[in-house]
């Protein structure tokens, strides 16, 4: 796994074999944070984020190492969250912070607001379709209102009749919907 663009550019770690997460691909990484730089988020104002199903945490240190503060990054597996917190205490970035919770029981009880919402859930995961719902809950949406909320998710899913959908786009089998309010 490795940083592709800002402070911690070109930092790499290796993920233990035994992880069940599939870190996003660089070639997707790279799509999606040129099109996240180019139209909808100004990483010099240091925008707040929140990484969902965060597994090894390449999303995270990427939103990191671009300036984004803070970075809160959820993981209920206890081993990919140990991995986590052993990078983000080498690292001693005060921006970070992991959270080993359940995402679903998470976003139901928690009250802060985001510039930007990432959101990597595993693709045969059985709520999937629910998470767009949850960040953006009637009596208290987690997004702010020139915020953006990305999920990606296998080819299967079609958001388009979200009523916060805004765009879709895809590199090789990694489909990221964008929402906002």
């Amino acid at each position: 796994m490795r940083v592709v663009a800002g402070k911690y550019k070109g930092k790499r770690w290796d993920v233990p074999h035994t992880f069940k997460a599939r870190p996003t691909t660089d070639f997707a990484k790279e799509g999606l944070f040129n099109i996240l730089h180019n139209v909808y988020v100004d990483f010099d104002a240091h925008p707040s984020a929140l990484d969902l199903f965060c597994g090894t945490g390449s999303i995270s240190l990427e939103l990191l190492s671009r300036g984004c503060s803070p970075v809160v990054s959820v993981e209920k597996d206890f081993k990919h969250h140990q991995y986590i917190r052993r990078i983000c205490a080498e690292l001693k970035d005060p921006n970070w912070r992991p959270v080993m919770a359940d995402v679903f029981k998470f976003l139901k009880g928690h009250a802060a607001t985001y510039d930007l919402i990432f959101a990597d859930p595993p693709y045969a995961l059985e709520n999937l379709k629910e998470i767009p719902d949850l960040i953006f809950q009637p009596e208290h949406p987690l997004l702010n209102p020139e915020g953006i909320f990305v999920l990606e998710h296998g080819r299967n899913y079609d958001f388009s009749s979200h009523p916060h959908y805004v765009e879709h786009r895809n590199y090789g089998s990694v489909n990221f919907t964008f929402f906002s309010l």
